[in-house]
């Protein structure tokens, strides 16, 4: 049995699942108080609710379903989490005279360009400026949030000699040294 394949998720208190059987496999959907998330999942997986948990099974002892196995489970608990905790990613913007702004639904970058680059915030993602140099994503559904979180990131990735870029929050970057110099 996968290890993390044969543990239950436990439903907390105000999460309600509805599991649609289908030809295409199990629809999963999971309301909570940060919304509503829906997944469809492989069709050889079996997913049921008994005693307030959800139990993910798999047909044989295959390779494919082994793996199938941990990864439903995985994503049913995450859609449990996200809508009772969300998830969050934070940036760091480092660089001279870089920053972000928050204006209405949109966030408007200056990082080293000669146009700003604004991003708008898409449906169940919420985007906030603290300080003008560290950026949160926030959202129920966490490959959303890390989706988005890389595409901010895409703008202006880390450079190894100076550092200047956008950053995840505790990334470490690995610095080059620079020209040694003539001596």
């Amino acid at each position: 049995m996968s290890r993390i394949g044969r543990m239950p998720v436990v439903i907390p208190m105000g999460v309600t699942v509805d599991i649609d059987r289908n030809d295409g496999g199990s629809s999963v959907t999971v309301k909570g108080p940060k919304g509503t998330l829906n997944q469809v999942m492989h069709k050889d997986m079996t997913v049921k609710v008994e005693d307030g948990k959800i139990l993910v099974s798999r047909p044989s002892e295959e390779k494919q379903h082994k793996a199938l196995h941990g990864l439903t489970r995985s994503l049913i608990n995450n859609m449990v989490v996200g809508v009772t905790d969300g998830y969050a990613k934070t940036l760091d913007i480092n660089g001279v005279g870089w920053r972000a702004q928050k204006q209405g639904k949109s966030v408007v970058f200056n990082i080293g360009y000669s146009h700003p680059v604004t991003v708008n915030e898409e449906e169940g993602i919420t985007i906030d400026v603290p300080s003008p140099t560290q950026v949160i994503i926030s959202g129920a559904d966490k490959q959303r949030v890390g989706q988005v979180a890389a595409e901010i990131r895409e703008f202006r990735l880390p450079e190894p000699y100076l550092g200047h870029g956008i950053k995840y929050a505790g990334e470490r970057i690995r610095r080059k040294a620079g020209k040694a110099g003539k001596k």
